[in-house]
């Protein structure tokens, strides 16, 4: 005899929409304490959820939750994300400006990401809707509903942050970074170039995502020269800028350093994330992977913002990666005079954990709880190739 929760469950796809809207609303909960009840019958709750996305709001908005905490199963991530009209659905609706749910489809996306062989996303072609101005690829129209639709601009109920996870998960693959790298004939813009003016937004979630998805292009080694060069990605000062602070530095360095990092406002504050900062600096030590990107970066004086962030940041990893790439910046070049004039080696002094502690790079998902606003999700992380 099934139980009260079970056949709460076979509710779901119930003809009365009323017995649906209260269905789904009481599963919401339990789609993190009790997932299996979700998987019986070959997946079939799952297989209904799919359709609720569509139905009317607030059932599609329980029903796209559910979905998002379930698809951190991998069979359930796999039956979702393998369903090719499933994928074009949620990205039909979450490019639609009047998609109430626009966010949790994006939330949505992110997740299903996770399974590899969504990247044919990347070649994916659809038609384009009229208000966005993309062109006929998917993976165009994601990016530029991220550009265009940050703080509500094109859907008022919604601001993409959460494609910040999608673009950085895509550029786990080859095809994903060489994307971001490309120049696109629809607009002769490189991808990569849109994305990193977000490196200071005021939204955590952006901000990470953005950060692990250029930390994962810039293993393209040989493009590592466009990155540098001020006339083409120009990737230095987006990086700089989010851990450098209000410090005051020696006149000698300062002028030396970028001119976006010479005339800073009193009041400037570094990122409040360190996880954010880690992955900065992470990506700074795979630009020294050229000879070119350790000149570049003795020249402008990285070393002592690097100083300076690694004495006032109180977090393990972001240090250890500070500690790391100082010491390259520090070792002799071949056939070269010592390089580490003015550079010391970064060291601590392991202190009792106090205040507040941040997360690693760790969970890789993101998640909803019934009644959790989804700018509640702050601490839903990027796991980075």
């Amino acid at each position: 005899m099934p139980t009260p929760l079970e056949e709460l469950v076979d509710f779901i796809s119930h003809g009365n929409t009323q017995l649906r809207q209260i269905a789904v609303e009481n599963l919401v909960p339990y789609s993190l304490s009790r997932p299996a009840i979700f998987k019986t019958n070959q997946l079939l709750p799952v297989k209904d959820l799919k359709l609720l996305v569509r139905d009317y709001k607030q059932i599609a908005k329980d029903a796209a939750t559910i979905l998002i905490n379930l698809s951190t199963d991998r069979e359930v991530l796999e039956f979702l994300a393998g369903d090719k009209e499933f994928v074009s659905t949620l990205l039909r609706r979450v490019t639609n400006p009047a998609e109430p749910n626009a966010n949790l489809m994006a939330m949505l996306l992110a997740n299903l990401v996770k399974w590899d062989d969504l990247k044919y996303i990347l070649a994916l072609e659809r038609h384009a809707p009229k208000d966005l101005q993309s062109s006929e690829n998917a993976i165009d129209q994601l990016l530029d509903l991220f550009v265009k639709g940050a703080d509500g601009t094109y859907n008022k109920d919604a601001d993409f942050d959460y494609l910040s996870y999608v673009f950085a998960d895509l550029a786990k693959h080859e095809e994903g970074r060489k994307y971001f790298l490309a120049r696109q004939d629809y607009d002769g813009v490189v991808p990569l170039t849109k994305l990193i003016v977000f490196t200071e937004h005021k939204s955590d979630i952006r901000r990470r995502g953005v950060a692990s998805t250029i930390k994962n292009v810039a293993f393209e080694i040989d493009s590592h020269p466009s990155f540098l060069s001020e006339d083409e990605i120009n990737i230095l000062p987006y990086l700089l800028l989010p851990i450098t602070g209000n410090e005051e530095y020696e006149e000698e360095d300062t002028m030396s350093m970028l001119e976006d990092l010479q005339l800073l406002q009193p009041d400037k504050q570094r990122d409040s994330d360190p996880t954010i900062i880690q992955t900065h600096v992470e990506t700074l030590m795979l630009l020294t992977t050229t000879r070119q990107g350790r000149d570049i970066m003795r020249e402008i004086k990285v070393y002592p913002i690097i100083r300076e962030t690694h004495l006032r940041v109180e977090h393990d990893e972001m240090r250890e990666a500070c500690e790391r790439l100082v010491q390259v910046l520090m070792r002799d070049e071949e056939g070269e005079e010592k390089v580490d004039e003015g550079m010391t080696a970064l060291s601590r002094t392991v202190k009792p954990a106090q205040g507040k502690v941040f997360p690693g790079l760790q969970g890789n998902w993101a998640s909803q709880e019934q009644e959790k606003g989804e700018d509640d999700e702050d601490d839903d992380q990027i796991v980075e190739v």
